[in-house]
């Protein structure tokens, strides 16, 4: 594969200068348009994947209103799981009699929800394809990486366009037609915001496609998320604890183990993992409240010689998780099922083993360049990310260090970058870290903007125009590493291009550009549609 980097007429190698800035434009969204569009769209004839997308789209609070409610101090609360029994009720659910059937497996934490929601997935589908046991599952997660039917999963599948686009309306015109139901417990004409709509939607696809056991990843928090409906679980897990979305959750970990402890239910088992002293406190003290007898587990000794990816501690923890949830499950959907204390099943062995969860520890090779993709949240996320990267390129060559990273619309990700920069150079014998680090926006592509699945009203639109936070980015890394030739690029095609250019002019002594793109699952996601051509993983 030869990638030619094209750049302010230059073709080939460049100078790399720092702050060497590209542009593009970002048209300007007039609620009152995206009003009349939400109505066009969700009467037209043809109703499409694309369609759906557009006016799941109209479904994003505006930047401007998010600034307004933070600046009043409005956070989500109890009303938040109220409107979404009431949005049931709307659409013909009730969250204890309907809910129930879908066997809910329900998973909160800071760090490896979604690797264990994974896990979990997989070892009920390898259960399904040797026992017939259970009929079908269902993983949903968020947030997607390059589609937005990846989120809702059937049998470790995205949902097809066709299937998304038919759920997605039928939704829709249940909420029209019956706007006037359980008024007390949502407004009138009203429809859920849209993590809320695609979370309602997955209990509709699942209820309709005979789905019998559900693996549901919190989106933020979890005593006021959208999937704390339900009732009766049958099984939660509360995966590493750390600190993020301090503006909902709270600034200590104390605080946002009290969030994410909500979802344990009385009459479901409930697990978690070695959590540090504040925090381990917390969960016992919710669980004791709530009647739920808390399991702290510690790495399970039948995974010795299970080949965990990557094999450190952390992801054991996150496997370690997924095996109790997974036998909880199992406990009740297969009365053959019996727990062995001494080896895990095969099919707990090969769901471990060959699990695929993407955007996490991915290695990609092309000519001159290997590829080293994770997504990372937070500060302890993004030293394990830096930790893999270094174990990785300890037997691929001596080439270049390149950093692609972003962050978008969060303030705090700005001292995420210590960590990261810091591991890297001390894990060097002559204590270089990356030499070129380029910061850019989630913008997908260089001219054409975001890919439809990629829009994202939250955040300021001045801020991707000025590449104000990737500004940011690159003062705090030039102060940590002067050294680091630093760049500022508004999209990610054009940092992955920028990086091939790189590759093209610093690897032609056999040696390959060692690439690590991490931050943000949306520049992650963005990515691996650029690199792969997907439409999506």
């Amino acid at each position: 594969m030869h990638h030619v980097l094209k750049r302010r007429g230059i073709f080939g190698c460049f100078p790399v200068t720092s702050f060497t800035l590209t542009s593009f434009t970002k048209p300007t969204i007039f609620i009152s348009i995206v009003n009349r569009r939400r109505r066009h769209l969700s009467t037209m004839a043809s109703r499409t994947y694309n369609d759906a997308i557009d006016t799941l789209n109209t479904l994003q609070t505006p930047f401007a209103v998010i600034e307004a409610r933070r600046k009043a101090g409005i956070r989500p609360d109890a009303n938040s799981v109220q409107e979404m029994k009431g949005y049931l009720a709307r659409i013909g659910y009730s969250t204890s009699s309907d809910l129930e059937k879908l066997n809910i497996v329900h998973v909160a934490g800071t760090k490896g929800k979604g690797s264990t929601c994974a896990f979990v997935d997989c070892i009920l589908s390898k259960w399904h394809q040797t026992k017939g046991v259970p009929k079908k599952v269902g993983l949903f997660t968020s947030p997607h990486l390059i589609a937005v039917r990846e989120r809702i999963r059937i049998d470790s599948r995205p949902i097809s366009e066709e299937m998304f686009a038919k759920y997605f309306f039928e939704v829709w015109d249940r909420l029209e037609g019956n706007s006037t139901v359980a008024t007390d417990l949502v407004e009138p004409g009203t429809k859920p915001i849209y993590a809320r709509y695609l979370t309602l939607m997955s209990y509709h696809v699942y209820l309709s496609e005979g789905v019998d056991v559900a693996i549901y990843e919190t989106g933020i928090g979890g005593e006021y998320d959208a999937t704390n409906v339900v009732e009766r679980p049958v099984t939660s897990g509360i995966s590493t604890l750390g600190i993020d979305h301090v503006y909902v959750l709270g600034d200590t970990v104390d605080k946002i183990a009290w969030h994410k402890a909500g979802i344990l239910k009385k009459g479901s088992p409930g697990f978690t993992i070695d959590q540090v002293g504040s925090a381990a406190e917390v969960l016992k003290k919710r669980a004791e409240e709530k009647g739920v007898d808390l399991k702290v587990l510690g790495i399970d000794e039948r995974l010795k010689g299970v080949k965990v990816r990557p094999d450190a501690n952390f992801q054991k923890k996150n496997a370690t998780l997924a095996i109790a949830l997974a036998e909880t499950a199992l406990n009740k959907l297969d009365p053959n099922f019996k727990r062995d204390e001494k080896a895990l099943p095969k099919e707990f062995v090969d769901g471990i083993e060959q699990v695929v969860w993407r955007g996490r520890c991915e290695v990609k090779e092309e000519d001159n360049i290997i590829w080293h993709v994770d997504g990372a949240h937070t500060v302890d996320s993004l030293k394990m990310a830096a930790r893999w990267f270094v174990e990785e390129t300890k037997t691929e060559g001596k080439g270049p260090k390149v950093l692609i990273f972003n962050q978008q619309g969060r303030s705090e990700a700005v001292d995420f970058l210590d960590g990261l920069c810091n591991t890297v150079k001390n894990a060097d014998p002559a204590g270089q870290g990356f030499q070129h680090v380029i910061f850019c926006t989630n913008v997908t592509y260089a001219t054409t903007g975001y890919k439809r699945d990629f829009v994202n009203h939250q955040y300021n639109p001045a801020d991707i125009e000025k590449m104000t936070q990737q500004r940011i980015f690159a003062e705090r890394w030039a102060s940590l590493d002067p050294s680091a030739k630093i760049l500022v690029i508004s999209s990610i095609e054009e940092a992955i291009n920028t990086a091939r250019g790189l590759a093209n002019c610093e690897g032609k002594d056999g040696s390959k550009v060692q690439a690590l793109i991490t931050g943000s699952l949306h520049l992650v996601g963005g990515a691996l549609g650029i690199l792969e051509k997907a439409d999506a993983l």
